[in-house]
């Protein structure tokens, strides 16, 4: 008889596991793998990362958060991108740079050298609830962002891409 309640033990132990590693997946953490080359050469295709999601849950998304977010152009993909603009700023694209209410920003995350296109519009400004979002690879046609589908609004927004995890030899926070 022992026997049986041994194994019950074990079957409430992994079902409880099963529960808390499906809870923490769905509200707390998940994992993303890059796919394309929008966001070089922050990060490249095939990397691994962490994104936490309940960084949102309790705040909104700040300037150079590099966000996983619905692709509102297609709603089976995710894109990873990152926070340029926040509620209140006014984004301008002029002579291949970026400007932020106005002042060109430093943007030490994209190559050296790289140019800004512009895809139709040159000017946005960022209304509550949504953010302004550009892939780091700023070559033409290489970064679906807010150039082509516009502002995203923050509930899109599934999380912040916290940790690098593979390849090991760029293991890190972003």
């Amino acid at each position: 008889m022992d026997w049986k309640k041994e194994v019950i033990e074990w079957i409430k132990c992994i079902v409880v596991s099963i529960l808390v590693a499906l809870l923490i997946k769905t509200f707390v953490f998940n994992s993303t793998k890059v796919i394309g080359n929008s966001m070089n050469p922050t990060l490249e295709q095939n990397d691994r990362l962490f994104s936490n999601k309940i960084v949102y849950v309790i705040g909104e998304p700040k300037r150079g958060d590099v966000i996983i977010l619905k692709a509102p152009d297609d709603p089976t993909k995710d894109y990873i991108k990152r926070v340029i603009g926040v509620e209140g700023d006014k984004i301008e694209i002029r002579d291949g740079i970026v400007y932020l209410n106005g002042k060109a920003i430093e943007e030490n995350y994209i190559a050296d050298g790289a140019f800004t296109d512009i895809y139709a519009e040159n000017t946005w400004e960022v209304p509550k609830d949504h953010v302004f979002v550009l892939g780091d690879n700023r070559g033409p046609g290489e970064s679906n962002d807010s150039r082509s589908f516009g502002i995203i609004e923050t509930e899109k927004v599934k999380g912040k891409a916290s940790l690098r995890y593979f390849p090991f030899n760029k293991f890190g926070f972003l």
